[in-house]
């Protein structure tokens, strides 16, 4: 398991001549770092007595920061597997009518596996985004910083994501599949970057730059 390695480790897979983990691990990782922000957020203003009234609704914030960084976190193995499916796919034998099929059939299930993982770490981490959006009024002030900063991660990770989705799309056959994935990914990356802008500009007033 990638996640289970240390911080170096997986550095140096990434680093190496193996095909994964690659870029749609990384997506997932950096949306997994940007929920772990927000849940030290939360950690940090749950407990202070001047947000004693807003508690309830931080705990829920938390629990949901959890919720998506624990997501993310599989989604960092799921992804370097899903890419090892197509590989497996192009060494299945080819010899026979029979073969052949059955070759193609996985290089297709294969690929669109390839395309859904990422997809999923790009909705998720857009629900990264909307978590960090909806903490602004919530924080403490002394750490909003890292709701910006979490907000920034999130948002690479889905456009980072969406650049996996996009990588497989030409080899995939089935066109109803790939116009909705299209149509999809352009609302996913329309709604992050209005996030993450809306998001910067409220944190940015809260310390008076800009």
């Amino acid at each position: 398991m990638l996640v289970d390695k240390s911080i170096t480790d997986y550095m140096n897979d990434l680093a190496s001549s193996l095909p994964a983990p690659g870029g749609g691990s990384v997506a997932a990782l950096t949306g997994a770092l940007g929920a772990s922000l927000l849940a030290m957020v939360c950690h940090l203003t749950i407990g202070k007595e001047e947000f004693a009234d807003i508690e309830a609704n931080l705990q829920v914030a938390l629990q949901k920061s959890d919720e998506l960084r624990d997501r993310l976190t599989r989604l960092v193995d799921e992804d370097a597997q899903a890419f090892s499916s197509v590989i497996k796919a192009f060494k299945m034998p080819k010899d026979t009518a029979e073969e052949k099929a059955a070759r193609t059939n996985a290089i297709q299930t294969g690929y669109k596996k390839a395309a859904d993982i990422p997809y999923t770490i790009a909705t998720t981490s857009l629900e990264v985004l909307v978590l960090a959006k909806n903490l602004i009024p919530l924080s403490n002030p002394n750490v909003i910083t890292d709701v910006g900063v979490a907000a920034l991660n999130a948002q690479a990770s889905v456009e980072s994501a969406i650049m996996n989705v996009n990588i497989n799309l030409p080899s995939i056959k089935d066109e109803v599949y790939v116009n909705d994935r299209k149509r999809n990914i352009d609302n996913l990356l329309s709604q992050s970057n209005t996030l993450k802008n809306e998001i910067g500009e409220n944190v940015n007033k809260m310390l008076q730059v800009g």
